[in-house]
């Protein structure tokens, strides 16, 4: 199974709620990409930062999932922290790209580029993620 397929596999309610579809997969790197819903936006029809974390987060979760030791089973988000540099307007697609940072026995980091339909950066989030043993 490829890691994309291994994505694909999980069931990850909340990303399939958000609109999360993963495109590209492999150890050290995954692209996602997300259609900014009017139900995921605040005033002025752009994204809700929310959706940004969250979207960010279901990314860089599934990096860790196909990066855990064999024995692990599972994986959670320990801290997150997202830096906010512009905004993506209703009815764009964002793309998400997360990258490792560190990947040990029981944390890993990944840092995650979201960029909108411009290409242009909307969130840079790096988190920490758990290794569940």
């Amino acid at each position: 199974m490829t890691p994309l397929e291994k994505i694909k596999a999980i069931k990850l309610p909340f990303a399939e709620l958000t609109g999360v579809i993963f495109t590209e997969a492999d150890k050290d790197r995954v692209v996602a990409h997300m259609l900014v819903r009017p139900d995921l936006c605040t005033s002025g029809h752009i994204a809700h930062g929310g959706a940004i974390m969250a979207f960010a987060d279901s990314v860089g979760a599934a990096a860790t999932v196909i990066n855990l030791p064999d024995d692990a089973k599972g994986t959670t988000t320990l801290e997150s922290k997202t830096n906010f540099i512009g905004g993506a307007k209703e009815g764009t697609t964002v793309v998400a790209t997360a990258t490792p940072v560190h990947r040990g026995r029981r944390t890993q980091v990944w840092q995650t580029r979201v960029e909108n339909a411009d290409g242009k950066l909307v969130a840079l989030v790096t988190q920490t993620q758990m290794v569940l043993v």
